[in-house]
């Protein structure tokens, strides 16, 4: 294949003539130093790249050499506990050849070449096997086996398959096809930009459980589905996902960090190698894989990043595994496809974004869902996707938060007059919406309780009231309130300081399991049902507010899990005891 010259060099995106039978989204090598790009767009025998690190010294003249081969990731043994950048380099190993500071025109295989792992076969030689079709595991950590799978496209008979240690570069196996004799290994590639193939989708019936309260409670994701979670600076969009990440039931996490800040990539990266399981007590990097592209690096790898993080989770989900991909944040995203289309001289779009945000953003998030995976076995694996959006001053009708609620089904909405007054998650319960609820309301009523969205719909209309009776509150005052408001208020405010406000940092309130969720809020309702017949019977609000019992409502939270049974149990009886007595001091 003939080499290509430069011609133009307009920051990341290069333009190259004599690139013969180049086709678009071929990896080509810029320059002396062997610069990693990709064709964006094709005019005749011109080609426009842009190139995935810095261009600083590239110039008209250089040479240009098309692999012919698209970008793609290598899928195996190995890449769970790595840390990757936007095209798939592992940083660790990046370090160690070039220091701090990643030196350009490095290509180092994505996984480890060396390592021997212990390969055994669920197959044998003869057998027929299909696309998709599982042949043999791999112990990959101690909390996940690696399906080793034919890859898609390959179906014959098994002419060969080994059983012993194998690296990733040797033949396990042979699968005799109509046409030829097909080398089985351990590990494969996959272009980024191409969904993987599956059986078929399913609607998505079962919630992705997090352990937090405002989540789980009234804005679940279900298993499988898209979230997006818009929200200003500082309100804390890069610390819920990190406890979605730790604490949500899916059996694998890939966290994209695209073009976030330095030091909070840094935090990911020193806090998560340290991170316990909740479930196995393992290290929780086990079961992760962390693709790290901060703001400094090249612009052109953010847009790689996240397409190197779907492709991933997908490779799990077609073993059968639910993986949440946790993508921070999609508007650094879309800013590098601002960049590189108004290099490209494109016509611009709403605030300078290319025409064609919403179908990517689109595009994206339809590589999510709860799906049966090739193979004749039926498996069932899911991708759940949490992107972040950062819109500029918090405005939410900028075009990515838009384009985002399009196509994603739940919006947890982050408020900075929250995050000022120091409640966290800093989630706004009355612009934030589930869309999966009614798909998940027979989960929710078989495996936590029959009342519970009769719960949910009771605690969400107290919330309302509360935010009307706010705006009379304002005009009138507090004292002229009827003592019936009165009560509504003092539940509500129960609701939101005992139950939604949740510390990610506290050892015992930063993850609640759905039993205990349901015993606190059961708790909360049963109280302003109390308060409402007393106050009907005479009492008054600050009264009912002063009652001992509410303070351990409140401290319910804070009780671990093994003992949260005793201590509602405790609080009830307590409740009910204090109650009689206040309506038996009134009727006197």
């Amino acid at each position: 294949m003939k080499d290509g010259t430069i011609i133009r060099v307009t920051g990341p995106v290069v333009t190259a003539e004599g690139l013969e039978r180049a086709k678009m989204f071929d990896v080509v090598r810029v320059g002396e130093l062997g610069l990693v790009g990709e064709v964006i767009k094709l005019q005749g025998t011109t080609a426009i790249l842009q190139i995935y690190e810095d261009t600083t010294g590239v110039r008209p003249g250089d040479k240009v050499v098309n692999t012919g081969q698209a970008l793609s990731v290598e899928l195996g043994p190995g890449l769970l506990t790595s840390i990757y950048d936007g095209i798939q380099r592992p940083l660790n190993v990046l370090r160690e050849q070039s220091g701090d500071f990643i030196s350009r025109g490095l290509v180092i295989p994505a996984l480890d070449e060396k390592k021997k792992w212990e390969f055994v076969p669920s197959k044998k030689k003869g057998d027929k096997v299909a696309p998709g079709e599982i042949i043999g595991t791999v112990q990959e950590t101690q909390l996940v086996s690696h399906k080793i799978m034919v890859p898609p496209g390959v179906s014959g008979e098994l002419k060969e398959l080994k059983e012993g240690k194998f690296t990733i570069r040797e033949v396990v196996g042979k699968i005799k096809t109509s046409t030829e004799d097909v080398d089985v290994f351990l590990a494969t590639k996959w272009k980024v930009r191409t969904p993987r193939p599956i059986a078929r989708k399913l609607p998505p019936d079962t919630p992705l459980l997090t352990g937090q309260r405002v989540f789980d409670t009234f804005f679940p994701v279900a298993k499988g589905g898209t979230a997006a979670i818009p929200g200003p600076f500082g309100s804390g969009k890069t610390v819920s996902q990190q406890q979605l990440a730790k604490w949500s039931d899916s059996r694998i996490i890939v966290y994209v960090g695209c073009g976030e800040r330095g030091n909070e990539m840094t935090e990911v990266l020193a806090t998560f190698p340290e991170l316990e399981d909740p479930r196995s007590k393992r290290p929780l990097m086990e079961r992760t894989i962390l693709v790290a592209n901060t703001s400094n690096m090249p612009v052109a790898a953010r847009e790689a990043s996240i397409y190197t993080g779907i492709t991933l989770a997908e490779y799990y989900r077609d073993m059968g595994y639910d993986v949440a991909l946790m993508a921070d944040s999609t508007s650094r995203w879309a800013e590098a496809l601002r960049e590189i289309s108004g290099r490209l001289e494109e016509m611009p779009g709403e605030e300078g974004y290319p025409a064609y945000l919403g179908s990517r953003l689109a595009e994206f998030y339809e590589r999510s869902g709860k799906v049966i995976a090739l193979g004749p076995d039926s498996r069932v694996g899911s991708v759940t996707v949490v992107g972040a959006v950062s819109p500029p001053g918090g405005d939410f009708s900028e075009p990515v938060s838009q384009n985002t609620l399009r196509v994603t089904r739940v919006f947890w909405a982050l408020d900075a007059s929250l995050a000022s007054r120091r409640h966290f998650p800093a989630i706004n319960w009355l612009t934030s919406y589930s869309l999966y609820t009614d798909d998940l309301k027979g989960w929710y009523q078989e495996t936590v309780a029959k009342e519970w969205p009769d719960m949910r719909a009771e605690a969400l209309g107290i919330l309302q009231k509360e935010a009307e009776l706010n705006d009379i509150v304002q005009l009138v005052g507090y004292d002229a309130l009827p003592e019936s408001e009165k009560g509504a208020m003092d539940v509500a405010k129960s609701i939101r300081e005992d139950y939604l406000q949740q510390s990610a940092y506290d050892a015992v309130d930063t993850y609640t399991s759905m039993k205990k969720q349901y015993l606190m809020l059961n708790t909360i309702l049963a109280f302003g049902r109390e308060e409402a017949d007393a106050i009907r019977a005479g009492a008054q609000a600050s009264q009912v507010s002063s009652l001992p019992v509410k303070v351990k409502i409140g401290r319910i939270k804070w009780t671990p899990e093994d003992q949260v049974d005793d201590f509602v149990k405790g609080v009830m009886t307590e409740m009910d005891q204090q109650f009689g007595a206040l309506v038996q001091e009134v009727k006197v």
